[in-house]
Parts: structure tokens; C-alpha cells; sequence
């Protein structure tokens, strides 16, 4: 008995392979990886173009504008002008916007109390405060930083008015080269923001992030619990 062929396209020409014409047992039931990666790519690629406004409502590239909220804003390739708001002002600067936010405080800004050292996330010496969460500043774009509030250690407190927690750091003698003192600084205080009177397990917590290689770490807990207890009690000068 003569069966009828099948003329049904198949293969290279569908975004997901085969998975449409495949026969239970056949040949083709099989998902290869290529087909699998082509159609998951051609799924995001439609799925990111939902929403999306025409371009005419863009801000152009030259308008120094950040996008709301469902805006595609075109940027770069070459230096912009920018504003963060660090430590309470704002700072308008022009980088590429491959910059990162250390990047941009340590240079244009003249900021260095945040410190390079792995340039990957892993260490927590660039730690930053964006919106009162620690973030590693190595890992942000400076563009991204628009419109948030960034903290520094140098917009924490100075040597004429140190937050409890440096001054804690200083009289437990928690540090010894200093290199990772200012995020393990910046993590505790962020800590103690959110929780006032934080246990050992707490403090641990809050500096997983941060690499001492000098093992300081019993003088950082000491002194992050003595800094809660002082943070707890200090009061502002009047008028501050």
C-alpha cells in the first residue's frame, strides 16, 4: 500500500528547528542544541522589542537625559555628559559609557577611598552605598548610577567627624594594611542601617563580600558591634 509523502518544510528554515513536524518515535523527536539556541535567541529578541515606544520618543544620545521607564535611550559609543549625585550633590562629568562607577569616583571624581583590587565583584574593597545598599562600584556602570543617591567613605565621615563605625575601626585596631578597610566600613554601616543592634552572625554576614588578606576579621566584628552600640546612642551635634 503506497503512503502519502509528507511535504511539510522542516529544519533550518523554522526558528525552532523540527520540534513543529516531529513524529513521536521518528527522527526528528529529538531537540538538537543548535535549534534550541536559535529559537530561545529568536524568542528573546521578539520578547525584548514588546513595549518598546517608537525612537522618535527617545531622548537623543546628546540630551544628557536618563530614559524612563520603558524608553530605549541610545548611548555612545563615544563620551557623554553626565550627573550623579555623590554624597549629596551632584557631579556632572563626561565618560564613555563603558566607564564604571569606580572608575568614574576614583578618576573624574577624585574619589579614592574606594579601592581597585579584584575588578570582578569577588573582593568588596569598591564598596559603595547606591540608595543606602552596598554595591560593589567595580560592577556598575556609571550611567547606571543615574538618578540614585551613591555614598562613598568619604561622604560617610572625615577625620573632624567620623561615623561611629570608623571610629570603632580605629580604636580596635581593626585594619592593618587599610586596603579593605573602606568597604568593610561601608558593608557595616549599611548593616546597622538596617538592623541597630545586630548580633556576631549579623556583622559576619554583612562582610561575607569583603576579603581581608591580612585576617583581621575578630578586630572587624569588635568593632562593628562596638560601632552599633555607639551608633545607637550617638546623637548629631545641634544644627547639623
Amino acid at each position: 500500500m503506497a503512503h502519502k509523502k509528507d511535504h511539510t518544510p522542516t529544519g533550518s528554515n523554522s526558528p525552532i528547528g523540527d520540534v513543529g513536524n516531529a513524529r513521536p518515535g521518528g527522527d526528528n523527536a529529538r531537540l538538537s542544541r543548535r535549534a534550541f539556541i536559535k529559537g530561545a535567541g529568536a524568542a528573546a529578541a521578539v520578547a525584548s522589542l514588546i513595549g518598546v515606544p517608537a525612537a522618535a520618543t527617545s531622548p537623543s544620545p546628546e540630551s544628557g537625559e536618563a530614559a524612563g521607564v520603558g524608553i530605549l535611550e541610545l548611548i555612545g559609543p563615544g563620551a557623554r555628559e553626565i550627573e550623579l549625585r555623590i554624597n549629596g550633590a551632584a557631579r556632572r562629568l563626561t565618560i564613555e559609557p563603558r566607564v564604571t562607577l569606580l572608575e568614574a569616583l576614583r578618576g573624574p571624581l577624585g574619589l579614592t577611598g574606594a579601592k581597585l583590587v579584584c575588578d570582578r565583584g569577588a573582593c568588596g574593597a569598591c564598596t559603595v552605598h547606591l540608595d543606602g545598599a552596598p554595591v560593589n562600584a567595580c560592577m556598575m556602570l556609571a550611567i547606571d548610577a543615574r538618578g540614585h543617591e551613591v555614598i562613598t567613605i568619604e561622604g560617610l565621615g572625615g577625620p573632624e567627624r567620623m561615623h561611629p563605625v570608623q571610629r570603632a575601626f580605629i580604636e580596635y585596631d581593626a585594619l592593618q594594611c587599610g586596603f579593605c578597610t573602606p568597604g568593610m566600613v561601608m558593608s557595616v554601616t549599611a548593616a546597622l542601617a538596617a538592623n541597630s543592634a545586630p548580633t556576631l552572625d549579623d556583622i559576619k554576614h554583612s562582610v561575607a563580600g569583603n576579603i581581608c588578606r591580612c585576617g583581621t576579621y575578630p578586630h572587624v566584628f569588635k568593632a562593628a558591634l562596638a560601632g552599633a552600640a555607639k551608633a545607637r546612642s550617638h546623637k548629631p551635634p545641634e544644627g547639623a
